[in-house]
């Protein structure tokens, strides 16, 4: 120790403060979002006050406004309501004033009442952890005391990290560029497979698609550090994770599809649409060649397998895509295509349908599928038959 102050080379000083700015990111995946904003994992109380009294210190940021905004995103993605989409509010928006779009969020007395629920209510969030300026100062005091004039840069740094990795990078650029396993309806993206600076935030496309998932790496590549210090504190006794990304299970084909098959489609509705699409790539792919020749001086084949494969109509203008329809139309393959997608889509979208009714709409579409003289949807339609919870 020098002067009373711990005395480290330069590098040293570089690993604390990424080490103490990987905790905080660690309490804000573990414990702000997936414990409170989604429940996807229980925590012991030990952990659970750790991460909320680590948060005070190192962002001021209060439970219950975290959880509620987040909540709100996954509710009103990608629409004028959702409070930090690049798709609407841009991409420099978002990147670069997030911190200032949750801000103004966290103001809103409608959003902490609608999605601002179940969150901490006890002695200490109303008298304590309320008080954003009081944390981030102590932390400050306490970085000075220990390391001297440079522990203002290291506080400096943590009060920067949350506000551009996750508030400006995750919510910014995991909405504008990067890979997609799952085809959700918002435009979520993975950064990179290997979530450890932003502590599996990166992997957003899988998070978005099974929100209520304690674990965001889906593919065997793919790597969520957060994931693995729940594992750590699952083996301590002190969480236990009550869901994870669903992996499809098969059984014989049942002859006629029931109930169960039904939940299991919905479910793996991800892997349903994937294997849909493998199919009708075999099925149409010399098709949509020949029409798009055919039509060349209208649209590209490469708009066209857009429509035919996922309906995509991104960045088409209404009379390009006025001409897909009516090209589709007049192909008897590739409309079947486009109408059997659309029409197996509808089974777990939201609708006021029954589940016996969305259960005859499955065995009526499989009835279809097989009697249709088309191989690949007569291979697909055994594939589902196969589903299983």
């Amino acid at each position: 120790m020098l002067n009373g102050f711990i005395d480290l080379p330069w590098w040293g000083y570089i690993v604390v403060a990424l080490a103490l700015t990987h905790v905080t990111i660690a309490s804000v995946t573990i414990y702000l979002h997936r414990h409170q904003a989604h429940r996807a994992l229980e925590l012991h109380p030990l952990p659970s006050h750790f991460f909320r009294f680590w948060l005070w210190l190192t962002t001021g940021m209060v439970t219950k406004e975290w959880a509620a905004i987040h909540r709100k995103h996954h509710a009103k993605c990608e629409t004028e309501d959702d409070p930090h989409s690049p798709q609407v509010r841009g991409i420099r928006k978002v990147l670069f004033e997030g911190a200032e779009l949750y801000r103004a969020e966290s103001k809103n007395l409608e959003t902490l009442s609608r999605y601002g629920h179940g969150t901490p209510d006890d002695w200490v969030e109303r008298n304590v952890y309320k008080h954003s300026v009081l944390g981030v100062s102590l932390m400050l005091i306490i970085n000075l005391v220990l390391f001297g004039p440079i522990g203002l840069t290291i506080w400096a740094v943590q009060m920067a990290w949350i506000p551009i990795w996750a508030a400006g990078v995750v919510n910014g650029l995991g909405h504008y560029i990067g890979y997609r396993n799952y085809d959700c309806a918002d435009a979520s993206t993975n950064l990179v497979p290997w979530g450890i600076l932003i502590g599996g935030e990166e992997l957003h496309n899988n998070h978005h698609s099974f929100a209520t998932s304690a674990k965001l790496s889906a593919k065997w590549y793919e790597f969520d550090i957060g994931w693995m210090y729940i594992r750590i504190l699952e083996i301590f006794g002190l969480a236990k994770a009550r869901k994870t990304i669903p992996k499809p299970r098969f059984d014989a084909p049942k002859s006629v599809p029931d109930l169960d098959t039904l939940q299991a489609v919905i479910t793996h509705r991800y892997d349903v649409m994937a294997h849909y699409v493998r199919s009708i790539k075999r099925m149409c792919s010399d098709e949509i060649d020949r029409v798009a020749s055919a039509h060349s001086d209208k649209f590209d084949a490469r708009a066209l397998r857009r429509w035919v494969f996922s309906g995509d109509a991104d960045g088409l203008a209404e009379a390009e895509r006025q001409r897909l329809e009516a090209v589709v139309k007049d192909s008897t393959r590739l409309s079947m295509a486009v109408t059997m997608r659309n029409e197996l889509t509808a089974i777990w979208a939201r609708s006021n349908a029954s589940r016996e009714q969305l259960l005859k709409q499955l065995q009526d579409w499989i009835s279809r599928a097989e009697q249709s003289g088309v191989e690949q949807l007569q291979e697909f339609a055994v594939r589902l038959r196969r589903y299983a919870i």
